[in-house]
């Protein structure tokens, strides 16, 4: 079994595999090809933590996996990332373990993946403003992956914590000529695509901010009682979604369906659909579109299992 650290994984895949690999997978799931298990997610009142297991099976990929991990607030105060995970996979046909995985960067390659991939098919073609809520290990991955699929002029990002905001504005000129810190209501309203990442439980943004034109990446509920988005929002958009099982329980769209506002003969529809051509994603400039992305097991595996061909074409290229 070949294992592959956090410093290795890094060195292994960027933005443009990964949101390859993310794509093709969303595809796979739409077709049937690949599927994902049901989900653990259980929170931790010992440790204040989340702990979870996300599965799935790729038959074209021949791999069966696993990665299980959460997040931990306290972490951070031990000089540790609050988000900790690892993948397994597992040869489908034997069940014979092939690889283990440190996840830590490989998740958020794939989260900020999944946001870029929508925002390419849902977004509209001219955007100036991308506004990020949440300054944490995941909101400069999301700036530079959608700035590879369209051409911002502007970031703006809000937080609770104002010093990360601003740290995360600063490094965001990497990627924009203009990025700035600001307050949560100023974000949603400038926003030509807005993409939250917080672990919120209660909503951060309200429903009258939101402009027409709109594109919304959900990506920080993945569990049940969380939700950043005021759940009348969702009525108002188009809303897809990465798997509707876990879209409804555990992610964004979790209140409104409660609440009796949303259904699934209501959303639009998976984000693979939209991939592979079977339904519309935008239909107008002035729809608000919306993913919200739970993150499945598919797309866990199918980074690592792209950072384990990477291991194995470098050690054949060793041996020669």
């Amino acid at each position: 079994m070949i294992i592959i650290d956090e410093e290795r994984a890094k060195s292994l895949l960027g933005p443009a595999e990964a949101l390859a690999a993310v794509r093709h997978v969303l595809v796979a799931m739409a077709e049937g090809s690949a599927r994902n298990f049901p989900v653990v997610r259980e929170r931790l009142p010992e440790t204040n933590g989340t702990y979870g297991v996300k599965s799935g099976v790729d038959m074209s990929g021949g791999l069966v996996g696993l990665k299980a991990g959460g997040y931990w607030p306290g972490n951070e105060a031990r000089g540790i990332k609050n988000h900790q995970s690892t993948t397994l996979l597992c040869d489908a046909a034997s069940g014979e373990p092939v690889a283990l995985v440190a996840a830590n960067y490989l998740t958020a390659l794939r989260t900020a993946a999944a946001a870029a991939v929508a925002t390419d098919a849902l977004g509209r073609t001219s955007v100036e403003t991308l506004s990020i809520i949440g300054a944490g290990a995941q909101a400069l991955p999301q700036i530079a992956a959608q700035a590879g699929v369209r051409s911002f002029r502007r970031v703006v990002v809000a937080s609770r914590n104002r010093a990360r905001a601003e740290a995360v504005a600063e490094a965001a000129t990497a990627f924009v000529s203009q990025a700035e810190a600001c307050d949560f209501q100023v974000a949603a309203e400038a926003a030509d695509v807005l993409t939250t990442v917080t672990p919120a439980a209660e909503p951060v943004v309200r429903a009258e901010w939101i402009r027409p034109g709109t594109h919304i990446n959900a990506m920080g509920a993945d569990t049940a009682g969380k939700g950043e988005l005021e759940p009348s929002l969702l009525p108002r958009a188009r809303v897809f979604y990465d798997e509707w099982q876990q879209a409804c329980t555990i992610g964004e769209c979790q209140k409104a369906v409660a609440l009796g506002l949303l259904g699934r003969d209501v959303a639009a529809g998976p984000l693979g659909d939209v991939l592979r051509g079977a339904i519309a994603g935008r239909q107008a400039e002035e729809d608000i579109t919306l993913f919200d992305s739970t993150g499945v097991a598919l797309q866990d595996i199918a980074v690592a299992a792209l950072a384990l061909d990477r291991v194995r074409g470098q050690e054949r290229s060793r041996s020669r």
